[in-house]
């Protein structure tokens, strides 16, 4: 099963999640999220497995969501208008993000991890 792992290092939230994956013995490609961002076909695809709204995807928290005002913004964009401008940094994006296998997970619950990825 290929997995891939997109996380930042810094992020605690990430490290938990990788930790679990590691002590499950998962096999996974990691992905530095901040220096790769998905690409916008990769992101079409993972928001396609994840049955989540493409708003869940945005990193409400973070600086540049902020900067960019997406609060006020996003309500009217299009679908393509987000997908670029999240593929554009990997910082707007919720993370961390597990996907393969036709399955998405985003952010780290272990209870849906051990639901997802069991």
């Amino acid at each position: 099963m290929e997995i891939t792992y997109y996380g930042y290092p810094k992020c605690s939230t990430c490290r938990n999640a990788k930790k679990w994956l590691e002590a499950k013995e998962f096999n996974f490609k990691e992905v530095n999220i901040a220096e790769t961002p998905p690409t916008e076909s990769e992101l079409r695809e993972i928001i396609a497995t994840s049955g989540l709204e493409i708003k869940k995807f945005f990193n409400t928290s973070g600086k540049v969501y902020r900067e960019l005002k997406l609060k006020d913004k996003l309500p009217t964009m299009t679908e393509a208008e987000k997908i670029s401008l999240l593929s554009s940094d990997g910082m707007l994006i919720k993370r961390p993000i597990v996907h393969g296998n036709g399955k998405t997970t985003v952010g780290f619950k272990e209870e849906d991890f051990e639901k997802v990825w069991k």
